[in-house]
Formats: structure tokens, C-alpha cells, sequence
């Protein structure tokens, strides 16, 4: 069984007068937990990208995956995910291929369609126009990959006359095509475009089981051979030792998905994914959540893997001390080879 890396890092905004906040800590803080990380045997972080929050999420994931990729060795470096709609296709194209050159073949380009309203507001794009626009920016960054000689493009939102995009990546024909899913249709579609499946952290655990199982019969009925490790499944993991340090970690988690679903719901949205209840989104965060002793997380790691999950992706809010935690008192139960040295702590 894998383990990578996922979530965020910050860059906090001063306030008026404030001369004391240095906004490139959250971000120095992440690279530092991340180089650790690979030394303790994770392999892969998986970054967000977002806009427009205010409260200073990743808005340019490749560069500081780039930042990391010239810190680390081994580490996979992943996006979760490029938003396309919002992206000129051969720009995107060529900072991915640069950052696969030069980290030696490690990026895992993984795109979505986006789902925020607030930031298709604030890039004053109609939503509607997310799946076109995903469609036309993934074709042209695919050829954008794989052609050697000149191609043209004329398209709804993209023309382009007689290009070679450069440089070349250092994965070919590219770096592997990683896609969020949440729904039998939308898991069937990355099937059928051949790409990896990213599973979401709110997510609950039957749905996560019953799309690694539907996607596995969809790849096999393709005449394609299906490898458990194209499927990343996100879970939020903390360690909590008492019932007051559980509860606490658990307030968290609903406030801060409160705050993030504040910016996706379009107003006068009633869509499931973002409008319960009080109660029903406690439960749901509580649910997807892997929190408890390490007795409590093993068991629910067990009953992922149980279920065909063999590579889980962890936010673990920033803590290196979960990070090294896990590393120490959970990998070992679920590696099939030695696993690497602890790092100094």
C-alpha cells in the first residue's frame, strides 16, 4: 500500500500596519513537511489549486511544486487539480513539461473542471461553460504533449496556428492524467479517457469502495490491465488520543468545510453537494473523516484496502507531527517492504 501527501498550503495577507507576517511562511512550512515526508517513505503530495479565497490557499501550484521538485528526489508531484477552464491550454502545457523536465519525470497531472462559484465569478466565466471548456483545453494539451511536428488548433475558446510546444516532457508521451470523479458517470468517464481517478475526501466510504470497484470493471472492459494505484483516494487524517482532542479535531473539520462550501454554493444553488443540513454535514465530515488513535485509523485504512484501495492520499492539515506520527505507527502495518529510515525530527 502507497502513501502520498494531500491538501493546501497559505500565504496569509498581512493586515493594515502589519509589519510582522512574513506570507511566504505557510508556503516555506509546506515545502519543508514535504521534503521530510519523502524521507520518511511518503511517495507523492498532491496540491490544490484555488482562487480568490481570502484566506490565502495555493493559487499557483506549479510553481511550488516546482520550488519542491528541487528539493526532493523521489517525490511524485502531483496537482489536484489544474482547473482547465481557466488556463491557456499551451501556457499549462509547457510550465507542466518544464516541471517534469526538471524534476526528472515526477509530475502526476491531474485536472478538473472546477466546482467554486466564487472563482468562476471572479474570473467572470459562466460555469455552464466548464465542460466545453474542459473538453477543448484537455485536447489541445494532449496534442500539445504528444505531437512532434506542427499542429494547428481552431476551436470555441482556442486557436492556435502552427506550433511545436516546448520543451518536450521527460514522461512519454506525457505525465500520467489524473481526474477527480464523484459519480458513476463521472468515474466511467475517466475510464473511457484512459486517464487515473482521483477520489475526493469528503467522500463517503461505501461510495469511495463502490467507485474503485466500478472503475476497475470499467478499465477491464476496456482490454486495459487495471493497477489499484491509479486510483488516489484523499482522506483527512489527525490523531486524537482523547475524546476532547477528537471533538476538537472534528469542529475543525466542519467549520473549515463550511467555510470552503461558503465559496462554491452560487446563490440560490440547491445542488445536493453543497446544501444539508446542520446534522447531515456533521455526519458526512465525521464520516470521511480518519480520525482516532492509531488503533481507530489502522482499522479504517484496513477497511479501505479490504475494499481495493492501495493508495491513499492524506491531508493532514499541515501537522508534521501527524505526518511523522503516521509514518511511524501506521505505514509499517500496511508496507510489503522495508520501509525507509525515519528522518531526524
Amino acid at each position: 500500500m502507497q502513501f502520498g501527501l494531500f491538501g493546501s498550503a497559505q500565504a496569509k495577507r498581512p493586515e493594515p500596519g502589519d509589519v510582522l507576517t512574513d506570507s511566504s511562511q505557510g508556503f516555506h512550512e509546506w515545502i519543508a513537511n514535504n521534503v521530510e515526508a519523502e524521507a520518511l517513505g511518503y511517495k507523492s503530495t498532491f496540491v490544490v489549486e484555488h482562487h480568490f479565497t481570502g484566506f490565502g490557499q495555493v493559487s499557483a501550484s506549479l510553481n511550488l511544486l516546482t520550488w519542491l521538485g528541487a528539493r526532493t528526489r523521489s517525490l511524485r508531484l502531483g496537482t489536484a487539480v489544474l482547473v482547465l477552464p481557466w488556463h491557456n491550454p499551451v501556457l499549462l502545457a509547457e510550465q507542466a513539461a518544464t516541471l517534469d523536465l526538471l524534476s526528472g519525470g515526477r509530475l502526476d497531472f491531474g485536472v478538473g473542471k472546477g466546482y467554486r462559484w466564487n472563482e468562476f465569478s471572479g474570473f467572470a466565466m459562466p460555469m455552464e461553460e466548464a465542460d466545453s471548456r474542459f473538453d477543448e483545453a484537455m485536447a489541445v494539451i494532449t496534442s500539445a504533449f504528444v505531437e512532434d511536428k506542427p499542429f494547428s488548433h481552431r476551436g470555441k475558446y482556442w486557436s492556435y496556428d502552427n506550433i511545436v510546444v516546448e520543451p518536450p516532457s521527460a514522461q512519454r508521451p506525457h505525465p500520467p492524467f489524473w481526474m477527480g470523479a464523484g459519480s458513476e458517470r463521472s468515474v466511467r468517464q475517466v475510464a473511457e479517457r484512459g486517464y487515473n481517478l482521483l477520489l475526493g475526501q469528503y467522500d463517503m466510504p461505501e461510495d469511495v469502495l463502490r467507485h474503485v470497484a466500478q472503475f476497475k470493471r470499467d478499465i477491464e472492459a476496456r482490454g486495459r490491465r487495471f493497477d489499484p494505484l491509479q486510483v488516489g483516494v484523499a482522506r483527512a487524517v489527525h490523531f486524537a488520543d482523547t475524546k476532547d482532542d477528537l471533538d476538537r479535531a472534528l469542529e475543525r473539520r466542519y467549520q473549515g468545510h463550511l467555510r470552503v462550501n461558503r465559496l462554491a454554493i452560487r446563490p440560490g444553488d440547491d445542488r445536493e453537494r453543497f446544501v444539508h443540513s446542520a446534522a447531515e454535514t456533521r455526519h458526512l465530515c465525521n464520516e470521511t473523516a480518519i480520525f482516532g488513535t492509531p488503533e481507530q485509523i489502522a482499522a479504517k485504512i484496513a477497511a479501505l484496502r479490504a475494499g481495493g484501495v492501495e493508495y491513499v492520499l492524506i491531508n493532514f492539515g499541515g501537522s508534521i507531527a501527524n505526518i511523522r506520527r503516521f509514518a511511524r505507527e501506521i505505514m509499517p502495518h500496511f508496507s510489503d517492504a522495508p520501509r525507509t529510515a525515519d528522518a531526524a525530527e
